[in-house]
């Protein structure tokens, strides 16, 4: 949000001065198009469907007569609370365009604050809870004292915070458990798992309310509307919330920090740069823009004074030098990325451009001028140095690219390459077919044999119901088909006929029940056997290939 300012020049103006409608869609445009560069290809928004949500919203909240103009104060407290991030990142940000330059808040801006902020919840119909009147400074700071920023954040940060400003926490709250899930039925509408808050009765045993039942004022069964409820913004397991008991009835929790920490009263002064590198012009509302500082805090900037010492400018010159070669030495994993690359070009780009208006100024005393070539001196070669860096950087860059592209080839492509690979490949193809055909000729070969074998099961069965003296080779009047015998006979199992059999139907068991008729039984024992010695030294082959 703080680059979008910078970007769009909004650092240098007062507070008071009016922009049109067009700038501010062009502020918000590069919010947007910024926030779309860094986020993942997969959470990519509509940046034409969110630029004309949020204008015509500023517009309706802020200009109601239509005038086409809003001040920067209005565009800055709107932005600062609406974008996502910290709160107290956000409060720090505003108390900075509220203070002066010891660190005091003042109050006139303060209720300026006031005035622009309360028009969000008036613009949602809120206006008769949360609208704007003329104690609502008293209301936050019922003593005109001196403010400072610790002072400033007790207040906004307390709970309960200012009337006024009720709903600003409850907002932050809100987008922060958007996407939380809790594993947790709800007892009224019977939703097996809740999104978002999550309301717990203190008197009624496990009742649990979504925050739609709960917004509605749903109650079932014991539970009253007049029970006090419990607000969770997270999902905490039993196991987790029996250790947390555990160690508080042991003292072992630490105690709780305070809820922000304590800055120092004096405000920091950042290095101020802008007579060094004079800001570009804004021609293209996708541009990134260079930050050079890290603070978050922005100043107004000064113009280009040609008249301030030449030490000075030096010393901040070589502080912004090495502040640039530091990035790129703590930032190599980023240096790949195309925004990156156009930073580090404009940035040479307006060193050359503020050395070519140093050349164009003749006016100077012929000692300022000596004095300046040497310097200037010193700049080019400076800058012919990052060149070399750069150009260096961006050739590395070339070459990690190319071999993660010949890294990510995928498998097929390197297996043509190696015909050793190939080779290996076919006859493990070919040795797959050979063991498939194998397979379904054994599978045929089985088949034949259980039908063989239910025809002896026949045969069997008639014969001992008919004559069970004669041989069972001439009772039936035609031959009887026999399996044939395997070379594994010697292997055949000793044990008895009913744990052979344990598989087979009844007609077989019944038939190898009698005492009679050895040989046969030993036959089919023998065939039964060999298909069994053959299936397992296929799937034995099966595994090995």
């Amino acid at each position: 949000m703080i680059e979008a300012f910078r970007d769009n020049g909004l650092n240098t103006l007062d507070h008071t001065t009016e922009i049109s409608v067009s700038r501010l869609e062009t502020v918000i445009s590069s919010i947007y198009y910024q926030l779309n560069k860094r986020l993942p290809s997969t959470h990519q928004i509509s940046v034409e469907q969110s630029i004309s949500l949020l204008l015509n919203f500023m517009i309706a909240a802020y200009d109601s007569e239509g005038r086409g103009k809003l001040t920067v104060f209005s565009v800055k407290a709107m932005l600062a609370t609406m974008c996502g991030g910290k709160m107290l990142d956000k409060l720090r940000y505003v108390f900075s365009q509220m203070s002066d330059s010891n660190g005091l808040m003042i109050f006139s801006k303060f209720d300026q604050f006031l005035k622009e902020v309360l028009k969000l919840p008036t613009a949602v119909f809120e206006g008769p809870s949360f609208g704007y009147t003329e104690h609502s400074v008293r209301t936050c700071f019922p003593q005109q004292r001196k403010i400072m920023l610790n002072m400033f954040l007790d207040m906004m940060m307390a709970d309960p915070p200012p009337q006024c400003l009720v709903w600003l926490p409850l907002m932050h709250r809100l987008a922060h458990v958007e996407n939380v899930f809790h594993p947790v039925e709800c007892s009224y509408c019977r939703c097996e798992s809740m999104m978002g808050f999550r309301y717990r009765c203190q008197q009624c045993h496990n009742y649990q309310l979504c925050q739609n039942c709960f917004w509605r004022g749903h109650a079932g069964g014991p539970h009253s509307n007049q029970h006090q409820m419990k607000e969770h913004s997270s999902w905490k397991s039993p196991a987790k919330k029996l250790s947390h008991a555990i160690s508080k009835s042991l003292g072992c929790v630490p105690t709780r920090e305070p809820p922000h920490p304590v800055f120092p009263e004096q405000p920091e002064k950042p290095l101020d740069l802008a007579h060094i590198v004079p800001p570009r012009p804004l021609t293209n509302m996708n541009d990134t823009v260079v930050s050079h500082m890290s603070s978050g805090v922005p100043t107004p900037t000064k113009r280009l004074q040609y008249s301030q010492d030449i030490p000075s400018h030096l010393a901040d010159e070589h502080a912004l030098i090495a502040s640039y070669v530091a990035r790129l030495q703590h930032c190599a994993r980023v240096l790949d990325s195309p925004s990156r690359l156009d930073e580090e070009h404009r940035l040479i780009a307006r060193y050359a451009a503020r050395l070519a208006a140093e050349a164009g100024n003749v006016t100077r005393p012929p000692t300022d001028l000596s004095f300046n070539f040497d310097a200037n001196k010193q700049q080019r070669q400076l800058i012919a140095e990052l060149e070399n860096k750069n150009r260096e950087i961006l050739q590395e860059i070339q070459r990690l690219r190319l071999e993660h592209e010949q890294a990510s080839q995928p498998t097929p492509e390197k297996a043509q390459q190696n015909p050793t690979l190939l080779a290996e490949l076919r006859l493990l193809r070919q040795r797959k077919d050979e063991l498939e055909q194998r397979m379904s000729a054994l599978q045929e070969s089985r088949r034949e044999l259980m039908v063989q074998l239910e025809e002896l099961m026949k045969l069997l069965k008639a014969q001992a119901t008919g004559s069970p003296h004669t041989s069972p080779t001439h009772g039936g009047g035609r031959p009887m088909p026999m399996p044939v015998r395997s070379t594994s006979a010697g292997s055949t199992p000793t044990h008895c006929p009913q744990d052979s059999l344990s598989g087979v139907g009844g007609d077989v068991q019944e038939a190898f029940a009698q005492g009679t008729r050895r040989n046969l039984r030993n036959d089919l024992l023998v065939a039964a056997d060999s298909i069994t010695n053959t299936m397992s030294s296929l799937v034995k082959e099966l595994h090995s290939g």
